[in-house]
């Protein structure tokens, strides 16, 4: 998606916005947000990692990655997201990086939606598959994704 996202908005970006992105100044003034956002990103989704890490195995043989229980504490006390939160932000920081226009207005917004609707009906299939009643008391408490300062804090800021 990103990598077909990004020609195709290159591509209307020669024709609409040709002008806007083949100035340097422009692309002076979006690299660095999108360096940023994707630092942000990706401290996200590995803060939502680590503590899957920590409380999510109790058995030994899971393979990588996969977890047996519910964690609940950490930034997952206040979203139960992190992953997807901080993953969902790469389409709009890659779109930064490169200074596309369309990428920026029109296709990133979309690949963000998708991931968003698409996680979050998979995942939370699984995890109510998994998990039982114990994630639907979960998930009446905690927000899916949460916006409030100190959780923000939490998930974008380094040691947290």
């Amino acid at each position: 998606m990103l990598v077909g996202g990004s020609a195709v908005a290159i591509y209307f970006d020669l024709i609409r916005f040709r002008e806007l992105f083949l100035n340097p100044l422009y692309h002076l003034l979006t690299l660095p947000f999108g360096i940023l956002l994707t630092v942000a990103a990706f401290r996200a989704a590995a803060a939502g990692g680590r503590e899957l890490a920590r409380g999510g195995r109790e058995s030994e043989n899971l393979p990588r990655l996969e977890t047996d229980t519910l964690v609940t504490t950490g930034i997952y006390a206040h979203m139960r997201h992190p992953m997807l939160f901080g993953l969902s932000l790469v389409p709009l920081a890659l779109a930064l990086v490169i200074g596309s226009p369309t990428f920026i207005l029109i296709i990133a917004p979309l690949e963000m939606i998708f991931i968003v609707v698409m996680v979050l009906t998979l995942e939370e299939a699984e995890c109510r598959k998994k998990f039982g009643d114990a994630y639907d008391d979960y998930a009446r408490k905690v927000p899916a994704v949460c916006f409030k300062k100190e959780c923000l804090k939490r998930l974008f800021l380094k040691n947290r």
